[in-house]
């Protein structure tokens, strides 16, 4: 009998073996609520300090509201606590459910190929059977290097959780000019618990600021939800539109609920916004940690009321990409930050898709400032009229994208993938048959080619263009690229590795 042994100690491997990462979610969920029952709380200081001002007045009364604000403060600062304890414990659980994946396909392959795995974590079989043990005892290794690194990394962010932190004295934040990576340099000059004190005490200043890590955005947009409840109230008041403001809070519950979901992974707020008929950038898993990152960039109708499907499209493709790829930690952000088109007279134009290029570029360019370790994987996903939002801002050069993928494009503003800046062999394209975005052609019969022209250029998916197109379902129509068991799918998640279809 020959053996080989994993790397890790036995200890290390018997625990990851007996490890239900569920347990883990089930604590994270725990701080998860705490932050909510602060957040009630915290809720009750604006009217009872409007209360206490109504009816009393004097230097009393104001050290009593000084008093009171300084409460509700340190209560605000209780939530970030929770939070980052949320968001620490949820990718702890996440990594340590992608660590048992690779012992459980280490298993199989061990049972399939007749070998033996002891309680020590030793690959056992024939002595002809050198390479399979090799193979399997990898794979083991590979899956308590995820558990191990999760782990060191879990124990340092709750450790820092510690600290009570002093009120640091900010002059200035940084200017709307600032560069992402000017962002991040100004945001690393303050500790830790400073940190955690500027987000308790200024969330409007850093919740739309790219270049300030994911995990601090999220709280900083966490802790402005109320305000932005308050601010429909107040539209209410002086005469809105009803059907908008209606439209906007049932996006805003719906985007709530799945902040609060128990069951998905873990979601980051990373911007929010109630112009138009709303804006939003969602994460599913921390992209700073990922190390690979979808951007998943919606077409026409997309708001924040309907962002719940764009949404489960995004996390469609993680979830596929996590079970072919478990060794990685895959990230899907749903990007609504551009006035996505509303009508068909709308979408003719590229007008929005110009207007929202340069936004697109900016977020990517934060996820790189912003990320951890080595650079992530990024893949810009465009559907539909977010095709064309993507190929402006890959043709104007400097989109930080590995790989390009335009799904069931109306035409992307140019005529060849070699206009793009980005190369040839990372732009990808599919345009299922049956979808109706085919008949979008342009309107000029006079047109060479015309059946290879869409309104806004040339067919990506045509082989003309020079993208590598990719398979998809014949009956995927305009949405069905994202069915589960579908080749189109495969394909998203295998582009979002870094491979190919």
């Amino acid at each position: 009998m020959n053996g080989a042994a994993v790397s890790a100690t036995a200890v290390t491997y018997a625990r990851l073996r007996s490890t239900d990462p569920a347990r883990w979610r089930v604590t994270a969920l725990a701080w998860r609520r705490w932050a909510a029952l602060a957040g009630a709380f915290c809720a009750e200081f604006g009217p009872l300090l409007a209360r206490l001002r109504d009816s009393w007045s004097g230097a009393a009364a104001e050290a009593a509201a000084a008093r009171l604000n300084a409460l509700r403060r340190r209560m605000a600062w209780f939530r970030v606590i929770c939070w980052r304890a949320d968001q620490a414990l949820s990718e702890f659980a996440a990594a340590l459910a992608r660590a048992r994946a690779l012992l459980d396909r280490a298993h199989t392959a061990a049972g399939r190929a007749g070998l033996v795995i002891d309680d020590s974590g030793a690959v056992r079989g024939p002595a002809g059977e050198h390479d399979a043990i090799r193979s399997v005892g990898a794979e083991l290794g590979s899956a308590l290097t995820v558990a191990a690194e999760a782990d060191a990394s879990a124990a340092a962010r709750l450790g820092a959780l510690a600290d009570v932190p002093p009120a640091p004295v900010v002059t200035s934040f940084p200017a709307c000019t600032a560069t992402p990576a000017e962002v991040r340099r100004w945001w690393e000059q303050w500790t830790p618990a400073e940190r955690d004190w500027l987000l308790a005490t200024e969330p409007a200043a850093l919740a739309g600021a790219d270049g300030i890590p994911v995990a601090d955005r999220d709280v900083a947009n966490r802790l402005l939800l109320d305000d932005h409840r308050l601010e429909l109230d107040r539209m209410r008041a002086v005469g809105a539109d009803p059907d908008r403001i209606r439209d906007l809070l049932e996006g805003l519950d719906r985007l709530t609920a799945r902040l609060d979901d128990e069951t998905g992974p873990r979601a980051y707020l990373v911007g929010l916004g109630l112009d138009g008929e709303g804006r939003a950038v969602v994460a599913l898993g921390d992209p700073d940690r990922a190390a690979h990152v979808l951007t998943h960039v919606p077409g026409m109708t997309s708001d924040l009321k309907s962002l719940g499907g764009e949404l489960s499209r995004a996390e469609r493709v993680a979830a596929r990409a996590g079970e072919l790829g478990p060794g990685g930690s895959t990230s899907a952000v749903l990007w609504l930050d551009y006035d996505a088109p509303d009508f068909v007279h709308e979408a003719a134009s590229a007008r929005q898709a110009r207007d929202g290029a340069p936004e697109l570029t900016r977020f990517q360019e934060a996820l790189r400032a912003t990320h951890d370790g080595e650079p992530a994987h990024q893949t810009v996903l465009g559907h539909s009229y977010g095709s064309l939002v993507v190929g402006r801002a890959a043709a104007a050069g400097g989109l930080p994208a590995d790989d390009v993928v335009f799904v069931g494009s109306p035409g992307v503003g140019v005529d060849s993938a070699s206009q793009l800046r980005i190369p040839a062999d990372r732009v990808w394209s599919t345009t299922s048959i049956t979808d109706p975005i085919r008949l979008a052609a342009r309107p000029d019969p006079g047109l060479p080619d015309r059946s290879r022209d869409l309104w806004f250029g040339r067919d990506p998916s045509e082989p003309g263009f020079g993208a590598r197109v990719f398979r998809s379902q014949l009956d995927a129509g305009h949405l069905g690229y994202w069915d589960a068991g579908k080749p189109a799918l495969d394909a998203l998640a295998r582009i979002t590795l870094g491979g190919a279809p």
